[in-house]
């Protein structure tokens, strides 16, 4: 049984939207993320941040958008913060261009790596507007995908890497 000391009343703000909840202490960001505000694109792989599946962004205090994995860090720990997931990526009906690339550059299989890849190279993107293929495989070192290969998936992160080369935000 759960002490009600255990327990915290927190508000993360996830892709715009505010999501408030009475969370155990022990709940990890990934399954507040899934469970409390009903986001499934970010996937539970490993439990034990190997696999990359659970990468989100979170916003620091500067304002800046960071590739994180959720399993490693407890819900209470984002009190306050700003997440966005796979789900917060495209607007209007409108793929954003690191999905477009992936889906172009067939940089997808099963696809329950993908979410996690894409928020990875996000975060990467946006402290490396013109990598090298190179750059792109370090980049992305801390997901795995067991189907692609990884081949069409480095091409997709440079083929979006040129398209948003120029945008001051690329989360836009």
């Amino acid at each position: 049984m759960t002490e009600a000391s255990d327990r915290m009343n927190i508000s993360i703000n996830i892709n715009g939207k505010d999501y408030v909840a009475d969370v155990e202490s022990r709940l990890l960001l990934v399954h507040f993320i899934r469970d409390v505000a009903g986001l499934t694109g970010t996937h539970v792989g490993c439990d034990t941040t190997h696999c990359g599946a659970c990468t989100v962004l979170m916003q620091d205090e500067e304002k800046r958008w960071k590739a994180i994995k959720s399993c490693t860090i407890f819900a209470v720990q984002a009190d306050g913060k700003r997440l966005m997931t796979i789900e917060g990526l495209a607007k209007n009906g409108e793929l954003h261009p690191i999905q477009k690339a992936f889906w172009e550059n067939h940089a997808l299989q099963c696809g329950y790596c993908t979410p996690g890849m894409i928020m990875s190279s996000l975060g990467f993107l946006q402290y490396n507007r013109e990598p090298t293929e190179e750059d792109v495989r370090h980049g992305i070192s801390g997901n795995l995908c067991r189907c692609t290969g990884y081949q069409n998936i480095v091409k997709a992160i440079l083929a979006a890497a040129k398209e948003l080369k120029d945008k001051p935000n690329i989360l836009d």
